[in-house]
């Protein structure tokens, strides 16, 4: 069985382990590259990232101690631009956070016809390393464990299982199967054997707990509920501020891994009052009233932002280091 607390994170996911610890800073840079950084050239000075993670309480220490792992990870690079020291998203960090959107911010269901993918893998002991990789990798993308080396998914994920193959090395080990289940007994039984639905569910109940509340306060403060006009003047903008940033990046934060952990199971096979798809709702609806109005304060706090071909946009200090083996999709890893 695969539980939230023993798959680790990736690309956009970070590693499990409760509220708290996906706040830390290296994971609320990470979401905030994934949310603005790309929107805004994907660069961003150092002095501006300071200030905009000032308004979640990180210092500055915490700020340049969570840049240089992040660097070393390979998903940074430094880099002057016009003649102001900042950070740039690497090639590899671009395509982490490309992958991880359609999961965060268009995941959909699986469609129950279209059946099932099943990796199936004897690693020798030797290469126990990768088996490790392995596991941790398949867990990540959202995969229920049938048997010992026996994985299975909703099909739409069989191009990531059979990349995350080839990625590990691990090809020459391993079987990959699409197809249907035809018997026996009810699948919704297997599905919670094969997957810790009870954890996942407690998961996404505390998501809610959260962030509903969070949700209908700025409906009301920008729309007078759920309808109507937004406010205007001081009071008005000034909302669409410093608490708009902080709230949506948090929400980005809690979120990200949540569509990692949970491939998105089919309707039929889930409980009758599954929290999923409402803290789903719930995250899209809040991501949409305020990705705007937090985009605006990153530029009012972090602006301008120079074109990359400004006289001074060169990379600062050392290339890009080589990842360790697995770390492109685990940027918030262990410390």
């Amino acid at each position: 069985m695969t539980t939230p607390s023993n798959a680790a994170g990736g690309g956009w996911a970070p590693r499990t382990g409760g509220e708290r610890r996906n706040r830390r800073p290296r994971s609320l840079i990470v979401s905030f590259f994934g949310a603005h950084g790309r929107r805004i050239g994907g660069w961003v000075s150092v002095s501006g990232l300071i200030g905009l993670m000032g308004g979640l309480d990180v210092d500055p220490p915490a700020v340049r101690s969570a840049v240089s792992r992040l660097k070393r990870r390979g998903l940074l690079e430094a880099e002057r631009r016009g003649g102001t020291a900042g950070y740039r998203l690497s090639g590899e960090g671009v395509r982490i956070l490309s992958d991880g959107d359609r999961r965060i911010f268009d995941r959909r269901p699986a469609d129950l016809a279209d059946g099932w993918v099943l990796v199936v893998f004897s690693i020798p002991e030797s290469e126990r390393g990768k088996r490790h990789l392995l596991r941790t990798r398949l867990a990540w993308l959202g995969f229920g464990t049938t048997a010992a080396g026996v994985w299975i998914a909703p099909a739409h994920l069989a191009s990531e299982a059979r990349r995350a193959l080839g990625e590990l090395g691990v090809s020459e080990y391993a079987q990959l199967f699409s197809g249907h289940r035809i018997g026996f007994g009810e699948l919704s039984d297997a599905v919670a054997d094969w997957w810790d639905l009870d954890a996942l569910q407690e998961m996404y109940q505390g998501f809610l707990d959260e962030y509903e509340p969070v949700l209908a306060r700025w409906r009301a403060v920008l729309h007078g509920g759920h309808g109507g006009a937004a406010q205007e003047g001081p009071r008005g903008r000034a909302a669409e501020g410093p608490s708009a940033f902080a709230d949506h990046l948090r929400a980005v934060d809690a979120w990200r891994r949540m569509p990692f952990l949970d491939p998105g199971l089919p309707p039929e096979v889930l409980p009758a009052r599954w929290s999923g798809v409402r803290a789903g709702r719930v995250f899209a609806d809040l991501h949409a009233l305020l990705r705007e109005p937090a985009l605006r304060h990153v530029e009012e706090v972090a602006g301008p932002f120079p074109d990359p071909g400004s006289p001074d946009a060169a990379p600062s200090g050392a290339g890009q280091p080589e990842p360790a083996p697995g770390a492109p999709e685990d940027p918030d890893g262990p410390s």
